[in-house]
């Protein structure tokens, strides 16, 4: 093993991350990145546990990546679980799996629970280690499957930071049901939204943020689809710019789109299809705000993110 090779897994509510990188000179160089769509937290939010099937794709996915960490011969591994799992009420099922999974690839290696604050700090080194700092102070937004991190600060680290218990997968369970969603149900998830995100505003001083970052795959999929890419291209992707009219057109067209119609644009994941629409409704709601209490009308779209700050902190 080398203990110049660290690896980190993000266990979201959609999605399981891998990242293998090697540390030279205090920065990480990256050897490998994975992601898997395992929907860990399906039914979560109704139910209140994870679901035998969805603890079945993760752990099969988890299977492949420890493989990946003994052929990289990785020397520390660090693998945080996010808001699925901080609401699952039988989690010990899955930090089981997960010490037996992780600990035959690099032993007493085991899975963590964090919390939103350090979900939203992990998610703000990751997104801006490479930014200028001359574009501070900048507004963090970290999308994911079932929760929300907004995240203000600069470089000497995070000033304001709150987790909404909102996201692509929990938005769509609860009111996004038909195909594609009615006028009433889309009222119900803009409601829900705005109920969300009113509070995190309220905690987080965005009106003093020059720059807009967005991180995770509902944010990196409507950059795709604004700039026009035939395919996903994470290197096109990363650090590029999305004006607030593009961003809001390509969210709208999404919205009013059918599951199949979603499913034929080149750049979107198979494992998005279904959630893209809430994701969609949180960006919209979010772009207004930026817009209104900031004047910020474009976005930075970032690759790097909590699994990168994961990686930082191993």
């Amino acid at each position: 093993m080398s203990a110049d090779r660290v690896a980190a897994i993000d266990c979201g509510t959609n999605s399981i991350r891998l990242l293998v990188a090697e540390r030279t000179g205090g920065r990480l160089r990256d050897m490998h990145r994975e992601m898997r769509i395992v929907r860990l937290g399906q039914g979560v939010d109704a139910t209140g546990r994870f679901a035998a099937d969805a603890l079945a794709r993760t752990e099969a996915a988890l299977v492949d990546y420890a493989e990946l960490l003994r052929r990289f011969e990785v020397g520390g591994v660090r693998m945080a679980a996010t808001s699925a799992t901080r609401d699952a009420a039988n989690r010990d099922e899955f930090f089981a799996m997960t010490a037996t999974v992780l600990g035959s690839a690099v032993p007493g290696a085991v899975a963590e629970v964090i919390t939103g604050t350090e979900e939203a700090a992990l998610s703000f080194a990751g997104a801006v280690d490479e930014l200028d700092a001359a574009a501070a102070p900048f507004v963090v937004v970290d999308l994911g499957g079932g929760s929300t991190e907004v995240v203000l600060g600069d470089g000497a680290g995070v000033q304001a930071s709150y987790s909404a218990d909102i996201g692509c997968v929990r938005i769509t369970e609860r009111c996004l049901h038909s195909d594609p969603p009615t006028a009433a149900e889309g009222a119900a998830a803009r409601a829900a939204v705005r109920e969300q995100l009113a509070a995190a505003l309220a905690a987080v001083p965005v009106a003093g943020a020059r720059t807009w970052v967005g991180v995770a795959g509902t944010f990196t999929t409507l950059a795709a689809l604004a700039h026009g890419l035939p395919v996903y291209d994470s290197e096109a992707i990363h650090l590029s710019r999305v004006s607030c009219g593009d961003l809001l057109a390509v969210c709208g067209q999404l919205i009013a789109m059918t599951r199949r119609e979603r499913a034929a644009l080149g750049p979107m994941h198979e494992g998005r299809v279904d959630v893209i629409g809430g994701g969609a409704i949180v960006v919209q709601e979010l772009a207004a705000a930026m817009q209104k209490r900031a004047g910020i009308d474009e976005l930075v779209v970032s690759e790097h993110d909590i699994l990168d700050g994961i990686a930082l902190s191993v």
